[in-house]
């Protein structure tokens, strides 16, 4: 039986470099980066030069780079800070945001006397821009806008220069994961104007367990984890030493090897819709993943003319066949809810039929889709 993996939106596997570069580490550098000493020095250095390689590639300051354990820690970090030390009552939002944001929000929500507005949603699962300016128009409060830049479920990628520009406009603060967009699209924030970012190392053949916020200097914001002075005092606790030098090594190759990886990928992309579109006739894309200019290269949602009661083995039988994908974010698996970005845009009755998402990496091929689609077109024709 073949094993395929096709689930890289909800984590990708690592690259050999990084794992050499991290047992190095392991082996080599184990002192506490908070002691004085050599051992403790070199384990500092690596710390150091990982946050300025990464504000370099970003076109920001080493200072603004803070690591976290991943991208829901950070999103929970500035969400929850900006509401407790900027004065922020006001959060726009959207329904399609990840778990690690919604629920945050929520959180807030019941708990203190912030106000949330969630900005509409269109079939093609982009945001509506004049809908979100009149949100903004309308705020009598300081306002945090939290929206993602590209969606985990159905890739829709969010024009960030226009949202930036419209907080700018309002003096409203703009938080975005990109958690899915950082190392697979050059990012610069010089020419955006955003105040916090999340992002994931193991979304880009890096470790898991690892991550940074972005915090625009100056920003106000406390810590959030009490300790020791670790990460410019935002959040305490011995450094994972290992993994931050195996995210750099990850966020170096994805960048130069961009174009090369992009290019392959997208091929690939087109030529798993192109045979799906032969192979079943009445398959369905979700939003607009279809493409690769209004979403992300990496994935497509496809929607498939089954039964409910074939639906309810659908991941089963692919697994059992060897082939790794998911309904929607890995954060869901395991529960019988319904994606929550689907039901944004999808009809009850486009509900019923179920939806996949297949997400891709360097590591897939060609021969990976036939595979795939063949085992597809047997289980719907069966």
């Amino acid at each position: 039986m073949q094993k395929i993996y096709f689930d890289n939106a909800a984590t990708t596997q690592l690259r050999p470099e990084v794992i050499t570069k991290m047992v190095s580490v392991l082996e080599e550098d184990y002192g506490n980066p908070s002691s004085t000493h050599g051992y403790g020095r070199s384990a500092k250095n690596h710390i150091e030069h990982t946050r300025k390689n990464i504000a370099n590639r970003l076109g920001v300051s080493a200072s603004e780079i803070i690591f976290t354990s991943g991208g829901t820690e950070a999103d929970n970090f500035v969400i929850n800070s900006v509401v407790r030390d900027l004065g922020v009552h006001h959060i726009i939002t959207s329904k399609i945001e990840h778990h690690a944001v919604l629920h945050t929000i929520q959180e807030i929500e019941s708990l203190t006397e912030t106000s949330v507005s969630y900005v509409m949603i269109q079939k093609d699962g982009t945001i509506d821009y004049e809908h979100l300016e009149s949100l903004l128009d309308k705020s009598n409060n300081k306002t945090l806008v939290s929206l993602m830049h590209i969606n985990n479920e159905v890739g829709t990628i969010l024009d960030i220069e226009r949202v930036g520009n419209l907080c700018k406009q309002y003096d409203t603060l703009f938080h975005s994961d990109m958690v899915q967009s950082i190392g697979r699209y050059h990012v610069d924030f010089g020419k955006i104007h955003v105040d916090f970012t999340a992002v994931s190392a193991h979304k880009f053949h890096g470790p898991k367990g690892v991550g940074f916020a972005y915090i625009k200097k100056n920003s106000g914001l406390k810590p959030l984890i009490f300790g020791g002075e670790q990460e410019r005092g935002y959040r305490a606790g011995t450094e994972s030493v290992h993994n931050i030098v195996g995210m750099d090594e990850a966020l170096r190759l994805s960048y130069e090897n961009l174009e090369k990886e992009k290019s392959y990928i997208i091929d690939l992309k087109q030529y798993f819709i192109k045979t799906l579109k032969s192979a079943i006739k009445d398959v369905k894309f979700n939003a607009n993943c279809y493409t690769t200019r209004d979403s992300t290269y990496t994935l497509i949602n496809i929607r498939l003319p089954i039964s409910i009661e074939k639906a309810g083995v659908l991941l089963f039988h692919l697994d059992i066949n060897g082939i790794a994908c998911s309904r929607g974010s890995a954060c869901q698996s395991g529960s019988s809810k319904e994606s929550h970005v689907l039901k944004e845009i999808l009809s009850e009755e486009e509900m019923k039929k179920p939806s996949v998402r297949f997400s891709f990496s360097k590591y897939n091929t060609r021969e990976e889709i036939d595979y795939t689609v063949d085992v597809l077109k047997k289980f719907i024709e069966s």
